[in-house]
């Protein structure tokens, strides 16, 4: 299969050359869009008829590697997929979830390029997402930010971010997400989704029309799904508010979006877990009496039993978000634009575990005694969160003869607070997993972080000819963080910055034809250290440890050179790209013992990475109602030094990095008459290794989906009715979704690691929409 696809993109030009014989040749590229870096799916003028009906889109007048869905297709998703699955087409990114919509967060993992999803820059309408990780200490998920029909478009940068892009983790690339606007009219549209394990979605949006006022959208979004393995319910409940006025050549805007979500987790499984009992494995929920059993005979320290890490009692991610914004667009002259939003996001969020590690111990009566039944050998275990950020991102464009001047700042306030909390259970009184619970019986570490971020932005774009660009620019970046220890011994306090003043990113585009140009783009970005107590951060350790390594710790670095070629014509574009990144000062934190055990990682500078790729897309409307979407990514992204760990060296130079596939080959074809309409995809990934020393993989795999819908105009009383039908994993593969759920291992050889979760079984849905 990648071979035929690479054959196919080699043969782009020459296919469409031929249907082109026939028709009018396309329009010139219009000279300000070769120019500037929009961000929509296809160019303006006379080419614009021609490509708008190709709804992914290779990024054409670009200075680098630049791919953009359309809102054609988060429509034709089905209803609740992830965003992210949507974009997962796309060349060089890795979507993994284990659920059939992909919305499960401890689950879900983002890659572009081999860089994984905390080395990657997310904005929503230009507010900062954060890199959207689980227990995400300075933004939040897209599932949770917006409900995915709200999403409008969406534009990937695989290498070189927007350097105006607000994030302090892009490594690797920047994905930028915008909203759809309200309708210019009057309208109300109701959805209603129910599927595969007792799915239930309802989606309501009532869209105001154009008025003196401007216009505005209100939907509501409820969401409840059965686990497909084990028992526990994902539920999701969502407000959306959007508010447009166009005044002159401006434009006014706000939104304000609220998230509740409650996700009951599955087992985190390891391949001698998997061989031994089966994929279908998990939590003993609700059976506490099991649970109990397994904490008394297995998981005592004087009888300690690795069965005991086999299955829990239940865990779960509770998530609480409110997210605003308003933004100013102001055309302030014909050659020059100023844009301007701000931003607050308020989260308070919690994820629960229970233990066998810490009891609960009895209930005292009057004398002291301890009261039977009311003590266990299992507590309920938090990691808790509280985020307060807010901040400005402002970015001005001028236009002065053949330069366009672009300048940039960002800056952002985020207090963060966590803790690790024990609170009792007793089996007569078993608290909700859905529940924030309240009374600790313990708290073992309490932090209060503050991170500023400021960041600024440079760059001019020079139409040298009619034919040539060329970009030069850069950003400065500072991130400081202040960690105050509130609770817990033998934890660190402090400060620490990442901190770099030149950050250059330098382009060009080259024009061969009105249907082919060239493109290169070298570029650096720096990912600022995580102010958090967990994850791969400098305060996830202990105090000695936080103290040896402040002074000398360094921000991770990449440097980024990419080229490409891209054409497009008639009912086409195709796109082939080439990368070299050189990833230095990579920070690498192990986790001791088993996740559920807390115990601090250790975290170093362990030398670089070197990640070498080429990447193709091609987009084909076969006919004015059928298309074909093909995507290839074949890469090598391999460790450049031996490490150290806990005082033993790991070999790990020349070994290929974790959960980075060397080959993915995506497929689509996709129909659309404007009544019947459909698609059916292929995604292949090859073979994924989970330790340093890739002793231990998960093997290759190939998936199906597929879905059919049917839309009826004029419908009496509605404007339009639609029914969809969908199918993911048609083929019922058995296979590893996600890799890492637990971090990653220096060595597994016997597959006792358990950081794996198996991928949703095949799954039905079927969605009613009526426009009203």
């Amino acid at each position: 299969m990648p071979t035929a696809l690479v054959l196919a993109l080699s043969l782009a030009h020459a296919v469409p050359a031929a249907a082109q014989s026939a028709t009018s040749t396309p329009a010139p590229l219009p000279a300000d869009t070769a120019r500037t870096e929009a961000t929509t799916t296809s160019s303006t003028g006379g080419e614009r008829s021609e490509l708008e009906r190709v709804t992914v889109s290779v990024g054409r007048g670009q200075l680098r590697s630049v791919q953009s869905l359309s809102q054609a297709e988060f429509d034709n998703a089905p209803a609740g997929t992830s965003p992210l699955a949507t974009v997962a087409r796309l060349p060089g990114v890795n979507f993994q979830a284990a659920d059939g919509l992909g919305n499960y967060e401890w689950s879900t993992r983002f890659t572009v390029r081999g860089f994984s999803q905390n080395q990657l820059g997310f904005t929503l309408d230009d507010v900062p997402l954060g890199d959207m990780s689980y227990g995400n200490f300075n933004g939040l998920h897209i599932s949770r930010a917006i409900s995915s029909e709200n999403v409008g478009r969406a534009s990937l940068s695989q290498g070189a971010g927007a350097l105006e892009a607000a994030s302090s983790s892009n490594l690797g690339g920047t994905l930028q997400f915008y909203s759809n606007d309200p309708t210019g009219q009057f309208g109300f549209r109701a959805s209603q989704t129910l599927g595969s394990d007792s799915t239930s979605r309802t989606f309501l949006r009532v869209d105001s029309g154009a008025s003196s006022l401007g216009q505005v959208y209100l939907s509501y979004t409820n969401q409840e799904a059965d686990k497909w393995k084990g028992a526990g319910q994902q539920k999701l409940e969502q407000w959306n508010f959007k508010w447009v006025k166009t005044v002159g050549d401006s434009r006014l805007s706000a939104f304000a979006n609220t998230s509740r979500r409650r996700e009951v987790d599955y087992q985190d499984l390891s391949l001698d877990l998997i061989k031994r009992r089966g994929d279908t494995l998990d939590n003993f929920y609700p059976d506490f009496t099991a649970a109990v059993n397994a904490a008394n005979t297995l998981c005592q320290p004087s009888n300690y039993v690795a069965a005991c890490d086999d299955q829990y009692y239940a865990g779960a991610g509770l998530r609480n978000d409110e997210l605003a914004g308003a933004t100013a667009d102001l055309r302030l002259a014909s050659n020059a634009t100023w844009k301007t939003t701000a931003y607050y996001h308020h989260n308070k969020g919690m994820g629960l575990w229970f233990t066998p590690y810490t009891a609960t111990p009895a209930l005292k009566d009057s004398q002291g005694n301890d009261i039977p039944g009311t003590g266990s050998p299992i507590a309920e275990r938090t990691t808790e969160y509280g985020i307060h950020r807010w901040g400005v991102v402002s970015n001005a464009e001028v236009e002065l003869g053949e330069h366009l001047l672009k300048v940039g700042v960002w800056f952002e306030d985020n207090d963060f607070d966590q803790a690790r909390r024990f609170y009792a259970v007793r089996p007569n009184a078993l608290p909700s997993i859905y529940q924030f619970p309240s009374n600790p019986m313990a708290t073992q570490w309490q932090y209060a972080f503050n991170t500023k971020t400021t960041q600024f932005s440079l760059s001019d774009t020079w139409s040298v000819t009619k034919d040539l660009t060329v970009g030069a620019g850069f950003k400065s970046l500072k991130v400081k963080i202040d960690g105050n220890r509130e609770v817990g011994n033998d934890m660190p306090s402090g400060s620490i910055t990442a901190q770099k003043n030149f950050l250059p990113q330098l382009g060009i585009n080259y024009r061969l034809s009105a249907s082919n140009e060239l493109y290169g783009t070298i570029a650096r970005n720096m990912r600022a250290y995580q102010g958090a107590a967990t994850g791969t951060s400098p305060f996830a350790t202990n105090a000695v440890g936080f103290d040896a390594i402040k002074g000398s710790l360094k921000p991770e670095t990449s440097d980024t050179i990419e080229a490409g070629w891209r054409t497009s014509g008639r009912g086409y574009e195709g796109s082939v790209s080439a990368y070299l990144v050189n990833f230095k000062d990579r920070l690498l934190s192990v986790q001791s013992g088993s996740g559920i055990q807390g115990n601090p990682v250790v975290l170093s500078n362990v030398g670089d990475v070197r990640a070498t790729g080429v990447e193709g897309a091609l987009s084909f409307r076969l006919a004015p109602t059928l298309t074909w979407y093909n995507s290839v990514s074949l890469s090598k992204s391999t460790y450049r030094d031996d490490v150290v760990s806990g005082g033993t060296p790991v070999a790990i130079r020349g070994k290929r990095v974790t959960d980075a596939p060397d080959t993915m080959v995506k497929s689509q074809l996709g129909y659309d008459d404007g009544a019947l309409f459909g698609s059916i995809g292929v995604d292949y990934m090859s073979k994924r290794y989970y330790s340093y020393t890739n002793d231990a993989s998960v093997p290759d795999r190939t998936l199906v989906n597929l879905s059919a819908g049917y839309r009826m105009k004029n419908v009496p009383m509605l404007r339009e009715l639609s029914l969809q039908a969908s199918v993911s994993n048609v083929f019922d593969k058995h296979y590893i979704s996600t890799i890492g759920s637990n971090g990653f291992t220096n060595s597994d050889p016997t597959g006792t690691y358990a950081t794996l979760l198996p991928g949703a079984p095949r799954q039905f849905y079927v969605t009613l929409t009526g426009k009203f």
